[in-house]
């Protein structure tokens, strides 16, 4: 089923034309079902994780390290010039081989939360590239899982999916559909629910990390702005990473992987 391409507006190429059109991309792709994975480690840790191939679009470069992939796929593979590649995604396509994804159904958030002692809770992160290096960090770190607030952005994006190495597929994630609701969730579940925030009277990370806190939500917001000021009073504790040098705060995905380590340390 390989079939050369020559023109980047094939029709054949719908799932992979202007990926760099980020408002397109947020409606096309959940409400068609399909994500994009991009270079030839995070195509097989996708395919690792159980989801379903719709096509392939390569280099012919591609043919034999992929060679594996193309022969079990039952489905079209399209083989295109660099030039190509370029026109129809939008960017230069470095890596070369691209692969149409189907989405698998996420679990429901108290599915997630049952059996879980940490958990990563984001509110409104909406830059894609600090949703994947959360991701990523959050798996190589032991988190158990990551809750989504209704406006966060997809972890299955392409820039998400790439920034994560493809670590997006190693951890279950599900999204709430009430911020509110999911934050009482999380005490029912005997959660104690975590604010990181940079706030003069929070507990330093160090002194949350000696405690004994079987089930932990480190609950993130996004950067710049951070959680808002109702979830930080809402949240059980309020913890802070000590800073020096005048500045303030760090990088929400930076600050993430600090308390991650930090939580995965004391549950150990």
């Amino acid at each position: 089923m390989t079939s050369v391409v020559t023109e980047p507006g094939d029709p054949r190429l719908s799932d992979y034309l202007r990926l760099t059109d980020v408002a397109l991309r947020r409606l096309k792709e959940p409400a068609e079902g399909l994500f994009i994975a991009e270079g030839e480690k995070v195509i097989r840790r996708a395919l690792a994780a159980g989801y379903p191939l719709r096509s392939l679009l390569l280099e012919e470069k591609w043919l034999d390290s992929l060679g594996d992939v193309v022969a079990a796929a039952d489905v079209p593979v399209y083989l295109a010039g660099r030039d190509v590649l370029d026109a129809a995604t939008g960017y230069a396509v470095h890596r070369g081989a691209l692969a149409s994804m189907s989405r698998t159904e996420l679990p429901g958030a108290a599915e997630l939360v049952e059996g879980a002692s940490r958990l990563a809770v984001l509110e409104d992160v909406n830059d894609h590239t600090n949703v994947g290096a959360i991701f990523r960090a959050a798996a190589g770190l032991g988190m158990d899982g990551v809750l989504l607030s209704p406006r966060c952005a997809d972890p299955l994006y392409r820039r998400s999916v790439k920034v994560s190495m493809g670590a997006v597929f190693a951890l279950r994630y599900a999204r709430l559909d009430s911020w509110s609701a999911g934050l009482r969730l999380l005490r029912d579940a005997g959660f104690t629910t975590v604010a990181l925030a940079p706030n003069e009277g929070s507990l330093t990370l160090k002194e949350l990390a000696d405690q004994h806190r079987p089930r932990l939500a480190l609950l993130l917001g996004a950067e710049g702005t951070g959680l808002r000021p109702s979830t930080i009073a809402a949240a059980d504790l309020s913890v802070r990473i000590p800073m020096a040098r005048g500045v303030d705060s760090l990088n929400v995905a930076a600050a993430a992987a600090v308390a991650f380590y930090a939580t995965a340390q004391s549950r150990r």
